[in-house]
């Protein structure tokens, strides 16, 4: 094949939906795991970083969810803001994403 010659484009690789499920629930279960952590370990002195940390697995938690609803509606490994494929590799490390790496980038 010369290089002159284009190659077939191949689609993405997309994250089988069972995978994304089992990513997903293992994400819901750490993260309802560190809440009762926290609620268990509270002392008064540490109430405020108790709160912090609480709010952002709650966070989590909420995107989990809509994860999982994006599994559910078929929208699910596909960037909210450009409508690429969420590459593989990203949602086997964060499977609630909703952004690509430049989307994200953009958005911060």
């Amino acid at each position: 094949m010369s290089l002159d010659t284009p190659r077939p484009e191949t689609p993405p690789e997309r994250l089988p939906t069972h995978e994304a499920l089992q990513r997903l629930e293992h994400e819901r279960n750490s993260r309802l795991t560190q809440l009762r952590a926290l609620d268990e370990a509270g002392t008064e002195a540490d109430v405020q970083v108790m709160s912090a940390q609480k709010d952002t697995v709650r966070r989590v938690l909420a995107e989990v969810e809509a994860a999982f609803a994006r599994v559910r509606d078929g929208s699910y490994g596909s960037c909210l803001d450009c409508a690429k494929p969420i590459p593989v590799e990203r949602l086997e490390i964060l499977p609630y994403t909703r952004f690509c790496v430049p989307c994200r980038r953009d958005t911060t």
